[in-house]
């Protein structure tokens, strides 16, 4: 049977569009401002027509939309949790009952087929804001002591703008934020008439404002000086760009990259429901991680049958007019999308790709591409792990699950995974180890408001929808500080011979690094003096250098053991090093006393506060439990609570014992391994402490310890690839390059301002945020029942 053309009129987006002249200001404060003289065009992609123009943003624009948020900002938080969740019920409403204009516009905007922008994008919308409501009424209650960040600037990318919008929108807004949007220039239209359903709902003025505009714009708005809070989404290289420019600002942010999508075809998989899902991940154009293409892997027993199953499937593709409710597959977004779609495919033919097209004649205008299927893709090939844009898919083949595996990881971004087996054994085996936000079983592009989403890896860090959403757009209540006189400049260490005797005389001792569970000399042979608080030396420490540090990341990727064992083994090794730490108690605090000057009772306080915190983490080692979400019918979405791996941590001079277990007992509590960089002029603390794990059960590779320079070691941490998340307590001065190394690889990272720091406050030094930061949330859709 084929299906006969049924185009929806394009009416009464256009009837929008010519009530504003075809023209668009600025939305800020509540209102419109008359367009600027400086604007640029947008285009319906599948004709080549203008639709509007609007006025490219300038820095007094962003300016007036931040003031207007700021202004706005003090009454909105402040009110009523159930006074935001009626405005944020009445913009659910609203965007239900504005169902068809905002499909039809979304449409015209960004050329994806109208099905997709009606049964998927506006509903979801819809959603989010509904599901959100729920959560502004809950805040104060679910989240004692979180508080709002400010004002938030969302950068939100051509890829289903309205959807993106709403899903980083709504938790902002429920929970007190508010917020200046500056939407693609390439899709401009979403955000703008979400701005007039935002008037529509009653807003307070300057809750919500909307800055069109170009890169330019994007960059004053994360630059920014009152912006408390940079949500990004985009890609790749513009997210290093944003992490670049927020380095050392104290701005949190969260960044949203795509990237291709693993689909994961093993034999065992129910073939046709296999070919299905490819479809919708890559060529209708569906779902929050829409427009990209797929890396498909098929295992070789039946990768023939599949591919010769593709291509049938494919054969019954349309593509054409995205107002067509019978398209398949609608335009690129613009003409440049189009030409990166064609370079990328023509680079996988010219890595040995063998290509197949659906026939059918194409439009004679518009950015259209066949949906296209790209097969006897090796793995070594240039062409098999880019950011494939849709509509289109790369194959390859595997021989085991974790072959498939690392074929997945190859890639090194994590948005989105599909699962396809009726071993759910296995599926679940291979969904708990493919590095990915988002792994659905048996299925694709399920989503909904209350499941987190959000990538890993080189795909960005934060989480939209849940939970875990909401507690990314609150913050704890600033920690307890201590005033403490500026610290002088750190001496630089230096490897000469001090020419002074060791306190009393006594017996020369050099703490050694630990790398991989065992103590190690230094690489480059060198170890610095470290003095007392009267300047005599009390003994020698290692040097780290680059190469120490690389040593310690590679020892901890194979201590992976670590992240596999059970919580209950961790909290029971835990609990061990708590139970050792305290039966050499006098040693450690003669210890502080002897590095710090401290006095016996203020160092056997910081021993004690030490012992009472590593038992509080063994105590949340089993219990930071993940979240079931019975988000759709026959589906539950388990939100688990993942390590990120291998994690660096650079500690103050301050709290020498304490602040190091403060940040590597949440850290090994969750699973991760660690290395560790301590104090420079207090290292002995730490280096004890090795002593410690060697009688507790700590397996080798899951805390490494490099002594030396903080501010090099940290660098190195930073800027090395298979370190995924980063903790740098050292001096507030210095996070800028902290965090700007951090970006080549998009690590997670979190910078604060150890030195002043109380570390023996509880209520702030210690809790659900350390552990939160020490784990992502990995939405896993399972099926169920009939």
């Amino acid at each position: 049977m084929d299906y006969g053309p049924s185009p929806e009129t394009a009416d009464v987006a256009r009837a929008w569009l010519d009530a504003h002249g075809g023209r668009f200001g600025h939305f800020i404060d509540g209102a419109f401002a008359a367009p600027g003289a400086d604007r640029f065009a947008v285009s319906d992609p599948a004709t080549g027509e203008g639709l509007a123009s609007a006025t490219r943003g300038s820095a007094a624009d962003v300016d007036a939309a931040v003031a207007a948020a700021a202004r706005a900002f003090p009454a909105w938080s402040a009110a009523p949790g159930h006074v935001r969740a009626r405005h944020l019920y009445a913009l659910a409403r609203i965007v239900q009952k504005r169902e068809r204009f905002l499909a039809v516009l979304a449409t015209l905007d960004d050329g994806k087929p109208l099905r997709v922008s009606r049964d998927i994008d506006v509903p979801l919308a819809a959603r989010h804001f509904t599901h959100h409501a729920g959560w502004a009424e809950l805040r104060d209650g679910e989240f004692p002591g979180q508080v709002p960040f400010g004002v938030c600037g969302h950068v939100v990318s051509w890829r289903v703008p309205l959807l993106t919008l709403a899903r980083k929108a709504a938790p902002a807004l429920a929970a007190g934020n508010t917020l200046v949007l500056k939407p693609s220039e390439r899709t401009p239209l979403a955000a703008l008439a979400f701005a007039a359903i935002c008037r529509e709902a009653g807003l307070p003025p300057g809750v919500v404002n909307v800055v069109t505009g170009d890169r330019d714009t994007g960059a004053a708005l994360v630059r920014h000086p009152d912006v408390a809070k940079v949500a990004f989404a985009g890609s790749a290289e513009a997210g290093r760009a944003v992490r670049d420019a927020t380095a050392g600002s104290g701005k949190a942010l969260s960044l949203d990259l795509g990237g291709g999508s693993p689909c994961i075809v093993f034999a065992g998989a129910a073939l046709d429901a296999a070919v299905e899902g490819v479809v919708d991940a890559a060529w209708s154009g569906g779902g929050p991680a829409g427009r990209g293409g797929v890396r498909l892997l098929v295992q070789e027993g039946v990768a023939g049958r599949f591919a010769d199953a593709l291509r049938r499937r494919m054969a019954n593709l349309r593509t054409g007019d995205p107002l067509d409710k019978s398209t398949d597959v609608g335009a690129a977004v613009d003409a440049a999308e189009l030409r990166r779609i064609r370079d990328a495919v023509a680079a996988c033919v010219a890595d040995g790709a063998e290509p197949f097209q659906a026939e059918g004649p194409l439009p004679a205008v518009g950015c259209f591409f066949p949906p296209t299927l790209l097969t006897g893709v090796e793995s070594s090939a240039t062409g098999a792990w880019p950011d494939i844009p849709g509509p289109v898919a790369v194959a390859t083949t595997f021989r085991t699950p974790a072959e498939a595996v690392a074929l997945a990881q190859g890639a090194r971004t994590g948005t989105t995974a599909s699962v396809w087996s009726q071993d759910i054994d296995l599926a679940l085996d291979v969904a708990a180890r493919v590095g990915a936000g988002v792994v659905w079983i048996n299925a694709t592009d399920l989503f909904d408001a209350a499941a987190p989403f959000g990538g890993t890896r080189g795909s960005g860090f934060g989480r939209d929808g849940g939970r875990a959403g909401m507690e990314g757009e609150l913050k704890p209540r600033p920690p307890a500080r201590v005033e403490r006189p500026a610290a002088p400049p750190a001496p630089r260490l230096s490897a000469l011979p001090t020419g002074a005797p060791a306190s009393g005389g006594a017996i020369d001792r050099t703490a050694k690094l630990v790398i991989g569970g065992l103590q190690a000399r230094p690489d480059g042979g060198h170890s610095y003096a470290v003095a007392g608080p009267d300047g005599a030396p009390l003994g020698l420490a290692a040097l780290g250098s680059r190469k120490d540090v690389r040593n310690a990341v590679e020892a901890a990727v194979k201590g992976s053991a670590w992240s596999a064992a059970s919580a209950h083994n961790r909290a029971q090794v835990l609990y061990y090093v708590a139970e050792n730490l305290s039966a050499r108690a006098r040693e450690f605090a003669d210890r502080l006393s002897a590095m710090t000057g401290a006095s016996g009772s203020e160092a056997a306080r910081e021993v004690e506060a030490a012992v009472r915190r590593t038992f509080f983490y063994a105590a949340w080692a089993d219990k930071f439990d993940g979240r079931v979400h019975a988000a759709r019918a026959r589906h539950l979405a388990l939100a688990l609570n993942e390590p990120f791996g291998v994690m660096g941590l650079v500690c103050p001079d301050t709290a020498p014992l304490l602040a190091p277990v403060s940040l590597l007992m949440p850290a090994l509590a969750m699973g991760n391994r660690a290395v560790v960089v301590p104090s420079a002029l207090h290292p002995f603390a730490a280096t004890d402490l090795a002593q410690v794990f060697d009688t507790s059960d700590v397996p080798a590779g899951a805390v490494s310890i490099v002594t030396g320079e903080r501010e090099a070691l940290a660098k190195v941490l930073a800027e090395h690839d298979e370190v995924t998340a980063l903790w740098y307590a050292g001096p507030a001065d210095a996070a800028d390059a902290v965090e700007r190394a951090a970006a080549g690889n998009l690590k997670s990272t979190w910078t604060d301002d150890g030195p002043s720091r109380d570390w023996f406050d509880d209520a702030t030094s210690q809790g659900r945020d350390f552990l939160g930061r020490a784990t992502q949330v990995k939405t896993v859709w399972v099926p169920h029942g009939e």
